[in-house]
C-alpha cells in the first residue's frame, strides 16, 4: 500500500544553519509516527515542512503520491492539519471556532455534525461555551475538533500535551488514539516525551542535529 506521506531528502537551511538535514521517511494510513529527540534536534522544523508552513531548501514531500508543490498551500494545510503545543482559538464560542474552516470552503456544519465532532473529542454539549472559559485541556481538545472539521487525512501534532497537566495530558492522548482508531487518520507526533511515544506510536524517528539517526518500530527504537 502506498504511503499517505513520503519525504525524500527533506532539508531546510536558514543562512548557515541546517535545521533539517536530508530527512527521508514515510507515513502510512492509520499509523502514528512519533518524532523524538532533544531540544534543537529539528523536530518541529521537520513538522512545519510537511504542510509548507516553512519551505524546504532541498528535497521533496509527496502527499498521496503527488508532489505537494502542486497542491495549493491552503488545500494542503487542510489535508495535513496541524495542532500546536498551545491551543490558538479565535475569540467567541466553541461552535464559531469549529465553523471557521468549513466556512472558508463555503460550507456550514450542521448541528449534528458539530455535536459529532465535540463527542469525538470528549466535549459533548460544548458548542455554545465561550473559549475564554475553557481549561487548557478543553481548549486543546477544541483545537483537535477544529482541525477535524476540515476533514484532514493526516494530523501533524507539535508537542500537543507538553503544556498540560497529567490528567489533561492523558485525556488528550486518549482522544488522539480514538481519532486514529475510528477514522484511520495518519498522525505525525512530535514529542520530547519518550514514554508518550512508547504509549502511542507504531513507529518512531529519532532526530539529532537535524538528522534522522534511527527509525523503526516503537518498541525496538525506544528500547535501544
Amino acid at each position: 500500500m502506498n504511503p499517505v506521506l513520503r519525504a525524500q531528502q527533506l532539508t531546510r537551511a536558514v543562512e548557515a544553519k541546517i535545521l533539517v538535514n536530508e530527512a527521508t521517511f514515510q507515513v502510512h494510513g492509520g499509523e502514528i509516527l512519533a518524532v523524538v529527540g532533544p531540544s534543537g534536534a529539528g523536530k518541529s522544523s521537520l513538522l512545519r515542512l510537511l504542510n509548507r508552513l516553512d519551505e524546504p531548501t532541498g528535497g521533496i514531500v509527496y502527499f498521496e503520491e503527488q508532489d505537494y508543490r502542486e497542491i495549493a498551500p491552503r488545500d494542503l494545510r487542510r489535508k495535513l492539519g496541524m495542532v500546536m503545543q498551545r491551543p490558538f482559538l479565535f475569540p467567541g464560542t466553541v461552535e464559531e471556532n469549529l465553523q471557521f474552516g468549513p466556512k472558508q470552503r463555503g460550507l456550514t456544519l450542521s448541528g449534528e455534525e458539530m455535536e459529532g465532532l465535540l463527542l469525538r473529542v470528549g466535549l459533548p454539549g460544548y458548542g455554545s461555551r465561550d473559549v475564554a472559559n475553557l481549561s487548557g485541556g478543553e481548549a486543546q481538545r477544541v483545537s483537535f475538533a477544529r482541525t477535524l472539521a476540515n476533514t484532514p487525512s493526516v494530523l501533524l501534532l507539535d508537542e500537543p500535551t507538553s503544556a498540560l497537566d497529567e490528567a489533561s495530558k492523558a485525556e488528550v492522548e486518549r482522544v488522539i488514539l480514538e481519532i486514529v482508531r475510528t477514522t484511520h487518520l495518519s498522525c505525525v507526533l512530535v514529542t520530547h516525551d519518550r514514554a508518550q511515544a512508547a504509549r502511542m506510536a507504531n513507529r518512531v524517528l529519532v532526530m539529532e542535529t537535524g538528522r534522522i539517526i534511527r527509525e523503526g518500530a516503537a518498541a525496538e527504537v525506544l528500547r535501544a
